[in-house]
């Protein structure tokens, strides 16, 4: 095969791609572990969708008063914040369904700047500008092709963990994966300034916005829900939840569709408000690098994670890590969410068997596109849960890859030891 007319860049016990909230966590604990690591990411800065698409509020660690995920993630957290990059609030508050309060905001370049840090402090190998191109997988012999700056390398690997949130390895290495009808939506953060809020004509808004919404100059995707269109924007500066509708963002052409579409509902909100007494003044302060993919690929996985089991907090036999989040649908034809919390007292789990894709040896895959439903799946993405189980993912490639075994041989009370050794909380 042509992959093998390369010399070897290098070789790694573990390869970790993708350098998000469950990749960062992967490569870390593998190092940590013992295992030769490098940490590919296709960005030029760690953090993911919390630091390039600006959802900056990691969350949700504690449950009913109570930490369900701690270690690497957690870890990151506290040197975040030692460093006056956020703030905790009061995990012992009952916030009932205001789960979000319970989320920390955290300045995305402390929090990404610490998550180096720990990277380079465990011999994590950071690979930035750098992407997956192709995988050869013959007997002992394990090639990872990347295209870089410089052209492709060839870097062999023992074991790999698929942190790209959209099963992309999975994708490459031929394994199953699936993929709902309908997608959830994307967001764009962004933040407005210039304008005098006190001198907004609401009526003028109502007014220009009905005109715009008939013409096709504004949708009602591109806002929060709300008696007056665009006036909750005003009135926090920004939004997140802005919906960009029918895009995938699992490929580079069809994810460049999703960022063209963001920026375009953008500029449809900022060129409605500039019109509107109060806004002449109106710019667009900041707007992430990214438009937030909710949705795209998961793994069909030795386990599966339905609704049924997550909501009820089943405790499977192989969990690895907790998850504590609501169903939290975004819908894909509107501006609204399908928000379902969880009864109180339930905190479910995440076995290692959704992280492994059906018949693998040598891959594992962690964070939003673990094995699951989409209807579970809409709670476990979220950071910490993917914090978790990337850590997860980690150990066990680490043990994998020092034994040379199978990811689907390892063993899980190892595993569990492993974790339990750098903080993380067990089922």
């Amino acid at each position: 095969m042509w992959m093998k007319e390369y010399p070897l860049a290098d070789s790694y016990d573990v390869v970790v791609v993708g350098g998000g909230s469950a990749g960062f966590t992967a490569a870390i604990q593998a190092a940590r572990a013992g295992a030769k690591t490098t940490l590919i990411e296709k960005n030029s800065i760690l953090g993911g969708t919390t630091v390039v698409a600006a959802v900056d509020f990691p969350g949700l660690f504690h449950a009913c008063g109570k930490q369900v995920i701690g270690g690497i993630g957690w870890e990151a957290i506290e040197r975040t914040v030692a460093k006056g990059g956020a703030t905790l609030p009061d995990f012992t508050k009952s916030v009932g369904n205001r789960h979000w309060e319970h989320q920390i905001r955290v300045n995305r370049f402390v929090y990404s700047t610490i998550l180096e840090e720990m990277c380079l402090e465990a011999g994590v190998v950071l690979r930035y500008h750098e992407m997956p191109a192709a995988v050869y997988v013959q007997g002992q012999e394990r090639r990872l092709m990347t295209a870089g700056k410089s052209g492709l390398s060839a870097i062999g690997f023992k074991k790999m963990v698929d942190g790209t949130g959209d099963a992309n390895m999975a994708g490459l290495m031929g394994y199953e994966r699936v993929k709902g009808e309908v997608l959830q939506p994307g967001t764009l953060v962004y933040k407005l300034g210039g304008y005098q809020m006190e001198q907004v004509d609401v009526t003028a808004l109502k007014e220009a916005y009905s005109t715009a919404l008939q013409a096709g100059n504004i949708r009602r995707t591109d806002h929060l829900p709300g008696e007056i269109p665009l006036y909750r924007e005003l009135q926090s500066r920004g939004s997140s939840s802005l919906h960009i509708t029918d895009i995938d963002g699992s490929t580079s052409l069809t994810k460049s569709h999703a960022e063209i579409e963001a920026r375009k509902a953008l500029m449809r909100i900022y060129s409605l408000l500039r019109g509107i007494p109060g806004c002449e003044q109106l710019y667009v302060e900041y707007f992430a690098n990214e438009c937030g993919i909710r949705e795209t690929w998961r793994i069909a996985g030795e386990e599966w994670v339905d609704a049924d089991r997550y909501i009820s907090g089943y405790r499977w036999p192989d969990a690895v890590c907790y998850s504590y989040y609501p169903i939290d649908i975004h819908q894909h034809d509107s501006n609204t969410t399908d928000v379902r919390p969880l009864a109180e007292g339930v905190v479910p789990t995440i076995p290692y068997g959704a992280l492994v894709p059906r018949g693998s040896d040598h891959l594992l895959a962690a964070g939003r596109c673990a094995s699951g439903d989409r209807v579970a799946h809409s709670a476990y993405r979220v950071q910490a849960s993917c914090m978790a189980m990337g850590q997860a993912a980690g150990a066990a490639a680490a043990i994998a890859a020092r034994d040379d075994i199978s990811v689907r041989q390892v063993n899980l009370e190892e595993v569990r030891d492993v974790l339990l050794a750098h903080a993380a909380i067990v089922p």
